[in-house]
């Protein structure tokens, strides 16, 4: 019996450990998502699309979902109210959906958090959590944009009868594909080819066509070329202009030419020019001049201009007695013009004679450092012209302005000009002024007389001023304080000894009386990284004339900033590539790369912070033929 007892107590010993080892065996449950993996492919811009995903329990445990979260741009999750159970072969719809918010390709995932529920004899159990990930994608495609280069096509002048072509390229610089139905021209003497129409451009697809331009009469001429099309700007409008001009036609400046008072004895020139104002090329055959005392040269026969080219010469006039005397310049040519005259006239004179008015100046009393002004005027009294081509000045601190020598004064005629005393000392101060002309009195003298009494001086407070760090291309401001004392001082101007200090919120010129005082702000714009220092000079009539203050301050660097560029190779044979850059859209663009790139990437490293650059790119073949700009790109740099 008692061997019956022990077998039966293996026994189950032996079932209990079976099914111990059952239970501990069990697989965990397992989540399915369908599908495993999300595209939602091209999408517009400002639109959006939904897709519906399965969760189902594959498992023989009930699964309880207890998190779901989303990531990635423009992509979200609903439909999904958490926790959820799901029993074994149940299944869950939930909707995901993708809006681009910009153009380019977008990641993300979803995230799903679960356990599952064993329910033994006794009791429930529940596993660790398992996390799930599903991968999400999807491309935000900005709308079909056509885009014409050149935006405006401009022929300059021809000839009547003649013609020019010029290409013209569209580009879809879109996302979506655009069909262009139409292109209308309008404007006499314009036409294109090369276009077949309606016409499919893929994204970033480019079509090429001719414009001629064939002008039937002379004179400006305007026109367009609207292009119509699915892009987001249905009419895409490109102007056209050209010129047309007629043969070479002579034309003269001036037709008149008055030489006005000349001395007897002495001559007189004036220049001219003869110019062809025409389309083609003309020929001067023969110039002849009339007119006593009148003569002419700088014109060597025959004599081609081209169209626009200009010839000039000149007109020497001599007269031998006085009074009025008339000439002409007859000039033929090849032009459609044939003959082209030119009038001449001049007077022969007497000299004439030079008076002051006053013929002495006294300044009086004037601060040392400051000045005084007075007026003074040479009249011509005589019968003829009188040309003053001197006029000197001595006597400490007197000088004169206004008088710019040489001067010609007809019979009665005067000229006014200033004459200062600025005094740099006390005491009494003579001087004059002496004019040479041609006139019957050649020297002209007029006395000048002052006294100077003492100078104030000038202060600037703070004598130095540190900024501290500012980072290159901003700016930092002090303020100071100009003062003066002993007397009135007259502030006439400011200096930096760097640009990269500057002073503002004060007028020149500033008197300041005793004991008076003006600020003044200065500003320090570091332009290059390190310690910069610069002196500040305050120019005036103090008897220190200059007050000065030390500067300071270091310049931090901004951040640096590049622009990547990347373009798709040429389908013909090319030596290379040339890269532009504009700061506007549209050009004028600048070629940036000094030789040419044999790969189709290129980094700007010459940007600056908190502009806006636009580029493009060229292919040259082995001949060194460009070819047409690319598709422009906008990069817009942070700031700093």
């Amino acid at each position: 019996m008692r061997d019956r007892s022990s077998q039966l107590e293996a026994v189950k010993c032996l079932v209990i450990l079976t099914f111990v080892l059952l239970f501990a065996g069990r697989a965990f449950g397992q989540l399915t998502v369908t599908p495993s993996t999300i595209n939602f492919g091209n999408v517009p811009l400002g639109s959006g699309v939904s897709q519906s995903v399965a969760i189902a329990n594959s498992s023989g445990q009930s699964l309880i979902l207890s998190q779901a979260s989303i990531t990635g741009t423009g992509f979200s999750l609903s439909g999904l109210a958490l926790p959820v159970t799901l029993s074994p072969g149940q299944s869950r719809s939930v909707t995901v959906a993708f809006s681009p918010q910009s153009a380019g390709t977008a990641t993300g995932s979803i995230s799903l958090t679960y356990d599952s529920v064993l329910r033994g004899r006794y009791k429930k159990t529940r596993n660790a959590p398992v996390q799930m990930t599903v991968p999400l994608s999807g491309t935000g495609a900005s709308v079909g944009l056509l885009v014409a280069n050149p935006g405006n096509m401009s022929f300059g002048s021809l000839l009547v009868g003649n013609s020019q072509t010029q290409s013209v390229t569209l580009t879809n610089s879109g996302g979506t594909n655009v069909t262009v139905s139409q292109a209308t021209t309008q404007g006499s003497g314009f036409s294109v080819s090369g276009l077949s129409l309606p016409l499919t451009l893929g994204a970033g697809q480019s079509q090429t066509f001719n414009v001629t331009f064939s002008p039937q009469s002379a004179g400006g001429l305007t026109g367009n070329i609207a292009v119509s099309s699915t892009a987001s700007d249905p009419t895409v409008n490109i102007p056209l202009s050209g010129t047309g001009v007629n043969p070479g036609f002579l034309a003269a400046s001036p037709t008149n030419i008055n030489v006005g008072n000349v001395l007897i004895g002495s001559t007189q020139t004036q220049s001219g020019i003869l110019t062809n104002t025409g389309g083609s090329s003309l020929t001067i055959s023969q110039v002849t001049i009339t007119g006593t005392g009148f003569s002419l040269s700088g014109l060597n026969l025959p004599l081609t201009l081209a169209a626009g080219q200009g010839q000039a010469f000149g007109m020497t006039f001599s007269p031998k007695t006085t009074g009025t005397v008339s000439g002409n310049i007859a000039v033929a040519s090849s032009a459609s013009n044939p003959t082209v005259n030119i009038s001449l006239s001049g007077t022969g004179v007497v000299p004439g004679y030079l008076s002051a008015n006053p013929t002495s100046l006294n300044f009086g009393s004037v601060q040392a450092g400051s000045n005084q002004s007075q007026y003074e005027s040479f009249t011509n009294t005589g019968g003829a012209s009188v040309t003053i081509t001197q006029a000197t000045v001595s006597g400490s601190g007197f000088s004169i302005s206004g008088l710019d020598l040489p001067q010609n004064l007809n019979s009665g005629a005067s000229i006014t000009f200033t004459v200062t005393f600025a005094p740099t000392s006390a005491g009494s101060a003579t001087g004059s002024i002496s004019a040479v002309s041609n006139a019957s009195d050649p020297n002209l003298s007029i006395s000048l007389s002052g006294s100077a009494t003492s100078q104030g001086q000038l202060n600037a407070s703070p004598a130095t001023s540190g900024f501290g760090n500012v980072v290159v291309g901003t700016t930092q401001s002090q303020t100071g304080t100009l003062g003066a004392s002993g007397a009135s001082v007259t502030v006439s101007s400011v200096s930096s000894s760097s640009s990269e200090f500057t002073v503002s919120g004060i007028a020149f010129p500033l008197t300041l009386a005793a004991g008076q005082n003006a600020s003044y702000t200065v500003t320090f714009a570091p332009q290059l990284t390190g310690t910069a220092s610069a002196t500040v000079t305050f120019a005036s009539n103090a008897s220190n004339p200059a007050a000065t203050e030390s500067l300071t301050g270091t310049g931090n660097a901004p951040p640096q900033h590049s622009v990547a560029l990347s373009w798709s190779a040429s389908t013909s044979v090319v030596s290379g590539y040339n890269v532009y850059r504009s700061s506007q859209s549209g050009g004028p663009y600048a070629r940036i790369n000094s030789a040419l790139e044999s790969v189709t990437t290129y980094t700007d490293s010459t940007v600056q912070a908190g502009q806006t650059y636009f580029y493009v790119t060229t292919a040259v073949d082995s001949t060194g033929t460009e070819s047409a700009y690319s598709s422009q790109v906008q990069a817009v740099i942070p700031t700093p």
